[in-house]
């Protein structure tokens, strides 16, 4: 199949981003960005990021996970630590999350270093999650195996309800937090004519550094 997409194409027009009058903390713009996509009020997920790892053999890989806290310290989401993208991290802890708010033409992207959470935080979040949920992240233990059918899953699962039906579902062992320490940040603004600003935030010696790139 040969199929000619060329023509896909659109204009971007909606905002600019000038440096002069933005935070000189990359977080605090986030956080209005982050709020500015909230205040459109659709039904895209606007915590969903695009994780991008590299796996043992050196290919990068990405996929959509969800962001639950962010701060200076660093943006959190859960997963299995038997996961493909888990193994990934501890193999090489150095990530990539990106943003993309279409409606807004805006995208971010996040260089920095990933650790796991505190157990805390991770049965914290765990409690707050809703009993399907917890059940889940039970029949899923062994993340990105290979198995010969859906039904194991849906099996599983009816088993698990069952057998916790009134009783307390504890965190396992192999699911929790990765947070995500930022040592770069790239703030995308769509532009006319394809002029797109981009404001690049790099941390040198614990100072963030502003500095406008070409599009």
């Amino acid at each position: 199949m040969n199929r000619d997409i060329s023509n896909f194409r659109k204009s971007y027009s909606k905002n600019i981003l000038d440096e002069r009058f933005i935070s000189d903390s990359p977080v605090v713009l986030f956080d209005e960005w982050f709020n500015d996509a909230d205040l459109l009020k659709n039904d895209s997920e606007i915590n969903a990021m695009t994780l991008s790892t590299i796996d043992k053999n050196g290919f990068p890989k990405g996929r959509v996970v969800l962001l639950k806290f962010y701060s200076e310290e660093g943006f959190v989401f859960f997963t299995n630590y038997n996961s493909e993208k888990s193994s990934s991290i501890i193999n090489n802890n150095k990530v990539c999350i990106s943003f993309f708010w279409e409606q807004m033409e805006r995208q971010v992207i996040i260089k920095g270093i990933a650790s796991k959470t505190s157990n805390k935080l991770s049965d914290d979040y765990f409690n707050s999650r809703p009993i399907g949920s917890k059940i889940g992240a039970l029949v899923s233990s062994f993340q990105s195996s290979v198995i010969s059918s859906r039904n194991i899953l849906n099996n599983r699962f009816t088993k698990l309800v069952k057998e916790f039906s009134g009783k307390k579902i504890l965190r396992p062992n192999n699911w929790g937090g990765f947070v995500v320490k930022p040592i770069e940040y790239e703030f995308w603004q769509g532009g006319d004519n394809r002029l797109h600003d981009r404001i690049r935030y790099r941390l040198i010696k614990n100072n963030w550094i502003k500095e406008r790139l070409s599009p």
